[in-house]
């Protein structure tokens, strides 16, 4: 193992002449938003905050987070618009444009990095008014708390998750942030270590101090903040391959684990059903969540439907058309189903049965378990046709988030197998294919 940790660290630490052209980058960075903040009395001070601050950063994944500080006393209206206004007049020279958190902030691609100009609260720790308003905090207590050799023990451990498409906080991920690697190597002291907690990882185990009870499977405590836990943002998916990399990692490593996986397909797409629609531009997080929900209650609507719904999954592609897709058992099922009713002991329960499925009934019997059965016709046995129908006629009984019904309407349903779109193949290849190396049985 030692072997390849020593591999991985040679990808994982910038060289000095990588750190010396981003440190120049920084200082121009932060000079320019100094220059564009000058004479906003709101502003209390700028500060680069972030894995970049940290020592933390990976050589491929170095953005700058620069953050403007502002007095507690600033409207949220005030907070937003004079974020933007310095946000663009900083980056004018390199195509900025807004992004959304909680609140907006500007984004640009400097040369090679991208640049992120965002608007906190000067606030004393723990009187948070804004969800960026923790940042700064992170970055000084983590600046103080790790070693130089925990640093380093921080990009292995991130590098090992981005390799197993497990890193990142966005909605669209929902996997372990920069800021939970750093935790997860506080707590345990190597990603050897990290490797060896997760590979023996309990359901509900708790990282980190706290009085508070948490119901999710597992709880990280954020260091400055007891009574915030970060593993509520990490999908219970995510934390099994976490656990499963943990495992096959440990059983035989290899520096496959820190570069591109290899995934097996054994599917064919063709029972992957997937329904497009352009939407308006907002908040990643707010679509993303959207789409999400709907995917998630479309599933449920098929199932009841008698549609077996293996998997599904979303994604979305530059020109603003999310995709939601669903891997099913067949995408046409049997004419007939047998409904089960109470047993025949319920006198109340079997004659309210009786009467509403009497009329729609082929044929009514008492099984061996004593409950009451009726063999019926179904509705809908094409997928496609049930899902185009649920949706056309019956939007507002399907589950779909308010703020997404006027634009789902306007749909298109096809198979995977038939459509050319880069991001939809992606995720629907990824539903069908197994990843060799954390299912591996060696």
């Amino acid at each position: 193992m030692n072997q390849i940790l020593k591999r991985a660290t040679k990808y994982v630490i910038p060289s000095e002449k990588i750190q010396r052209q981003k440190d120049v980058l920084a200082n121009q960075v932060v000079q320019l938003v100094q220059k564009a903040a000058y004479g906003y009395s709101q502003i209390t001070g700028i500060e680069i905050v972030g894995s970049y601050a940290k020592g933390t950063w990976l050589p491929k994944r170095a953005d700058l987070d620069v953050f403007v500080k502002f007095h507690t006393d600033v409207s949220e209206r005030e907070f937003v618009d004079v974020g933007k206004k310095i946000g663009f007049e900083a980056l004018k020279k390199f195509k900025p444009y807004v992004r959304y958190a909680e609140h907006p902030f500007v984004e640009a691609l400097v040369f090679d990095t991208k640049v992120n100009v965002v608007p906190c609260y000067d606030v004393t720790e723990g009187a948070w008014k804004s969800s960026a308003d923790r940042s700064p905090f992170h970055t000084k207590f983590m600046i103080k708390s790790l070693t130089d050799t925990m640093k380093n023990e921080v990009r292995l451990l991130k590098a090992f998750l981005k390799a197993n498409e497990i890193y990142g906080a966005e909605i669209a991920k929902q996997g372990f942030s920069g800021y939970v690697a750093e935790v997860l190597i506080l707590n345990f002291g190597t990603f050897e270590n990290v490797l060896k907690e997760f590979s023996h990882l309990k359901a509900g185990q708790i990282i980190g101090n706290t009085l508070k009870k948490f119901d999710t499977k597992i709880v990280i405590i954020d260091p400055i903040d007891g009574n915030r836990n970060l593993g509520a943002a990490i999908s219970v998916e995510n934390i099994g391959r976490f656990v499963l990399s943990a495992r096959a990692f440990l059983r035989d490593p290899k520096i496959t684990f820190f570069t591109a996986k290899k995934k097996i397909v054994k599917l064919n797409t063709k029972n992957i059903l997937v329904l497009s629609f352009r939407y308006k531009s907002r908040s990643p997080d707010i679509i993303w969540g959207q789409i999400k929900r709907a995917t998630t209650s479309l599933a449920t609507q098929m199932n009841q439907a008698g549609f077996c719904v293996i998997k599904q999954a979303a994604t979305i592609s530059n020109d603003n058309i999310a995709s939601l897709l669903f891997l099913l058992q067949s995408n046409k099922i049997d004419e007939l189903q047998t409904r089960l009713g109470p047993e025949f002991f319920v006198r109340e329960h079997v004659e309210k049965f009786i009467a509403v499925n009497k009329k729609k009934s082929l044929a009514m019997w008492i099984n061996d378990d004593g409950k009451v059965c009726s063999l019926q016709k179904r509705q809908n046995i094409d997928a496609q046709k049930f899902l185009k129908l649920l949706i056309e006629y019956n939007i507002e009984k399907s589950g779909v988030p308010a703020g997404l019904k006027s634009e789902i309407k306007k749909f298109k349903i096809t198979t995977a197998n038939a459509v050319k779109g880069k991001s939809i193949k992606e995720a629907a290849r990824e539903l069908v294919s197994t990843d060799e190396t954390i299912f591996s049985s060696n």
